[in-house]
């Protein structure tokens, strides 16, 4: 468990972070949304220390990070930033490898978690151990640097715009994996973004600050449904509100019995799924299918009542 207590930060007599404070479960993922601005990264970079906090203080577990000297904090605790920060004239093997070689870690030990990573990550070690940087796409390069964070299998793993710097396609295939990532090694992530969207499809609590100060600290149904300002509703979107809802709804949620034409869905698929299914085909309802057999159907109705109910 991560707890963050009033934590605050002064820049010649301004404060950039204002008494955050919040609390982040073991295994979940935080993300941290804000405009440029907001104090999101400075507040990031005190929890590892890269800033000092003025005043506050951020535990982990229990204990008090200024308790630990800074590089020995920063090596228990994972650090992605845009762009991943490799280093270009190591190879993928070593890049990952680099915390653990710090920790002293056996050469044998060393190598069999860089090839479990890069495996986890669909990345062939006998392929992709001994290639450059420069010689991976910018997905391979975004996946190394998480890796690397993951290396020496930290309590805590923070993220600085980590996909800011990929193309939507790549983006949002990185966030998958990254979720994928994070259920199979049950890691606490804090993700800082400014990007609404990318919040929402990655957050189990989002946190939006405005001007230096914690404003909402949620699920993203909670923000969605019930903003706690009318910047948290703008930077929603009011217009979009119910469809960024639909999206974090399972169509078993509203599966009915009876029939429905036509192509059907599967029952994974969110409600914003079936919607978008009955709009581009005119039809009133859709069929809901869970491992090749009949679920039952969802209709346009129950689809348009959920997505009313928080108006």
């Amino acid at each position: 468990m991560i707890e963050i207590d009033r934590i605050t930060k002064v820049y010649d007599g301004a404060k950039a972070v204002d008494a955050v404070s919040m609390t982040v479960e073991t295994g979940t993922i935080t993300v941290i949304v804000g405009t440029s601005g907001s104090g999101k990264t400075t507040l990031l970079r005190m929890i590892n220390r890269l800033e000092e906090p003025t005043s506050g203080e951020v535990r982990i577990n229990g204990e008090s990070t200024l308790s630990v000297k800074p590089h020995i904090l920063r090596r228990r605790i994972g650090y992605v930033i845009q762009g991943h920060g490799l280093f270009p004239h190591h190879t993928v093997a070593r890049n990952i490898g680099a915390v653990p070689r710090l920790l002293n870690w056996p050469r044998e030990k060393i190598e069999a978690r860089v090839d479990e990573l890069l495996t986890l990550f669909s990345m062939d070690p006998a392929q992709f151990r001994d290639r450059y940087p420069a010689e991976l796409s910018g997905g391979q390069q975004q996946r190394v640097g998480v890796a690397r964070a993951l290396a020496s299998r930290p309590d805590l793993l923070l993220m600085d715009e980590p996909f800011g710097a990929l193309d939507p396609i790549i983006r949002a295939r990185a966030q998958d994996d990254l979720r994928h990532i994070q259920q199979r090694l049950g890691s606490t992530i804090l993700l800082v973004t400014h990007d609404m969207e990318e919040a929402i499809r990655l957050g189990d609590r989002v946190a939006v600050m405005d001007g230096g100060r914690l404003v909402q600290h949620a699920t993203p149904a909670e923000l969605i449904a019930r903003p706690a300002s009318a910047f948290v509703a703008d930077m929603v979107g009011n217009v979009e509100r119910p469809l960024r809802l639909l999206s974090l709804i399972p169509v078993s949620e509203a599966v009915e019995d009876g029939p429905a034409e036509g192509e059907p869905l599967p029952a994974g698929s969110s409600l914003r799924d079936a919607l978008s299914a009955c709009l581009w085909t005119g039809r009133t309802a859709v069929p809901i299918h869970r491992d090749g057999t009949s679920a039952g159907r969802v209709t346009l109705d129950a689809i348009r009542a959920r997505a009313g109910l928080h108006e």
